[in-house]
């Protein structure tokens, strides 16, 4: 899973992943243009001119949203190495919400209004794809996520010192603005919390038994001593760069600020989770269950999946894989030679101490070898490779017991800033070693690193396309990755193999719970049991991934819709290929323009294909 901070509510579009197209993805690509070529030659100066025209307007178009969608967003600015506001939290209030839902309306009609004659190729597919994201935040006005602004899983107060850490503290002035950020939390969490004031007026408001974990972040952060506060340690180490002098005085000005604002806070909204909201919180589970129900489910599979698939189908889908996956741990099950049944072996490879560290160093250490490993052997399967490093980190404590078992944070060249690998401590007796080999494909290498970071240092397209993200594809390439072990040395034992399947079985079965519990009424521990029936993660795991899913409507069904689309193409050009199939190539052109919607990858890969048969693999896309 890619981590992020969280949009302010009713930030314009969720528009938080990476960037796009590399020259050697363009000549892969350049079919996608036909006979531009010719075209572009013949053209008049006339009609130059109004492409140039054409393009530029678009261009100046993106170019400013952009820029409004950083000044709503400071925390995500920063943590990409924009610092034009690197004072400032962020606007979280009900007139925010309104005032970036009237922008998205605006902003719709001003695109419509663009010349879409002339547009380069290129610009073509730009202006295809924001105009789908925003008619897509428009049409999900209709249902008011921003009302639910906190839940177990991640929001503002929970996740405030992680996003502050994103920014850069190296210097006087970056460390000021950390400052002046720490002041403002009062006021910011006053507008979370009227936020959800509103939502329970109007009886929106998340599910309350995943809720119940809330109250444990909230006191941990409102309880910790000023000293001792993350929002302090975080600046315990400062830069040598910094005069020493310089140094005491910073470090005093943000105790003073955590100690007279941040915690006082974070007291008031404890207070009011505790006393006011929490048991106001509804006790049904399904978002189908609030007023039009129904539709906003449908809306919420569409955004993530970037399909029109509906639950029904979905749903088909999660049995026939769940049934297809079951079959393959069967196998496996049989080559380890253990005696007994499948409940037997999941119950022996839940409990048995050699799956278990017993401290979470060794556990880091695992990790961190299982993804050096996995490094040498990238250049076998990939022809291009980012150059920005990764690492992998422990899950804040405060964070941990309701966090899943680790996510991927994206690093930024710009920020001067290392992707991390995050992995998960609580509880060490439910991180067994046989899940690890996958779930390092999927959240660092060749997973969430290799394809964020090679979108962050691809060029030619707006800002928009190299920071976006569609879940689908993001989680989509993630999932396929993990499948991609084999040919990088992992799984060399049945039992990293039956982690390999566990881990895409428990995608599948995601497609099944989600859809049960939001489409066809299944309760919290029906989806609990189903998930523990068929897959070999610990009841604790299950417990958090299940919650996720109520409190998160459709965002887990793209992780095996995405795998699916990739693998399909990648069966597609195989068989239309045959020996001129180049692996490395294929992965080139699925990540050579950054996260795209599963549709344009599709046309992306067609192409592609249709050049390897023609051998028009040199020429560049044209730009008219």
């Amino acid at each position: 899973m890619v981590y992020h901070p969280p949009d302010p509510p009713g930030k314009p579009l969720s528009m938080k992943y990476r960037r796009s197209t590399s020259a050697s993805a363009f000549k892969a690509l350049s079919g996608t243009v036909g006979g531009l070529v010719l075209l572009c030659a013949a053209l008049t100066p006339a009609h130059h001119a109004r492409a140039n025209d054409a393009d530029a307007a678009l261009d100046a178009f993106f170019t400013r949203e952009w820029d409004y969608r950083m000044e709503e967003s400071p925390l995500w600015a920063s943590s990409l190495g924009d610092l034009r506001w690197n004072d400032r939290l962020g606007d979280f209030s009900l007139a925010a919400i309104e005032r970036n839902h009237r922008h998205d309306r605006e902003a719709l009609e001003r695109l419509r209004a663009l010349p879409v004659e002339g547009l380069s190729a290129r610009n073509r597919e730009n202006r295809e794809i924001f105009l789908g994201q925003l008619q897509t935040a428009v049409d999900g006005q209709r249902f008011p996520y921003e009302l639910m602004p906190v839940n177990q899983q991640y929001s503002l107060p929970s996740g405030l010192s992680s996003d502050l850490a994103q920014a850069p503290l190296d210097s006087v002035r970056h460390v000021e603005d950390y400052i002046a950020r720490l002041r403002q939390v009062p006021r910011a969490l006053q507008e979370v919390q009227e936020v959800l004031a509103e939502g329970a007026r109007r009886g929106i408001t998340p599910p309350r038994a995943p809720l119940a974990k809330v109250e444990p972040q909230l006191r941990a952060l409102a309880t910790q001593t000023p000293e001792k506060s993350v929002f302090v340690t975080a600046i315990a180490d400062l830069p040598s760069s910094i005069p020493e002098e310089a140094r005491k005085q910073l470090q005093a000005g943000a105790l003073e600020a955590v100690r007279d604002d941040v915690i006082p806070a974070y007291g008031k909204l404890l207070a009011f989770w505790t006393r006011d909201y929490y048991p106001r919180t509804r006790e049904s589970i399904a978002i189908s269950d609030l007023p039009d129900g129904k539709a906003w489910y449908a809306h919420a599979v569409r955004n993530h999946t970037t399909t029109d698939m509906t639950p029904e189908a979905i749903h088909a889908l999660g049995l026939s894989e769940v049934k297809r996956i079951r079959a393959a741990m069967e196998n496996v099950k049989a080559e380890t030679g253990f005696k007994g049944s499948m409940e037997d072996f999941f119950r022996f490879l839940r409990t048995d101490p050699r799956f278990y560290y017993t401290d979470a160093p060794s556990l880091l250490r695992g990790y961190r070898d299982i993804c050096k490993r996995i490094d040498a052997g990238l250049p076998r399967l990939f022809g291009t490779l980012p150059r920005l490093p990764y690492g992998v980190a422990e899950i804040p404590a405060h964070a941990a017991p309701s966090a899943t078992t680790a996510y991927y944070q994206p690093g930024s060249p710009d920020a001067g800033r290392a992707g991390l690998f995050y992995a998960n401590t609580y509880r060490l007796e439910t991180r067994p070693t046989w899940e690890m080999e996958a779930l390092s494909a999927h959240e660092s290498v060749p997973g969430h690193h290799l394809q964020i970071a090679l979108a962050q240092e691809l060029e030619g397209l707006p800002k928009f396309r190299t920071e976006s993200g569609f879940t689908a594809f993001v989680e989509g390439w993630g999932l396929y990755s993990e499948s991609l072990g084999q040919d990088l040395g992992l799984y060399q034992d049945p039992y990293s193999r039956f982690g390999q399947l566990t881990y895409e079985m428990w995608r599948a079965v995601r497609l099944v719970v989600d859809t049960g519990i939001h489409a066809f009424g299944w309760s919290r521990q029906q989806s609990i049991d189903y998930f523990m029936q068929n897959a070999g993660k610990q009841e604790h795991d299950v417990t958090v991934e299940v919650d996720r899913y109520i409190t998160w409507p459709g965002q887990a069904l793209a992780y095996k819709i995405g795998q699916l689309k990739i693998r399909e193409l990648r069966t597609r050009a195989e068989s239309a290929l045959g020996e001129r199939f180049d692996i490395r190539a294929f992965h080139d052109v699925v990540l050579g323009s950054g996260a795209v919607p599963l549709a344009v990858l599709e046309r992306n890969i067609d192409a592609w294909i249709s050049t390897q048969h023609t051998g028009n693999t040199q020429q560049e896309t044209p730009e008219t």
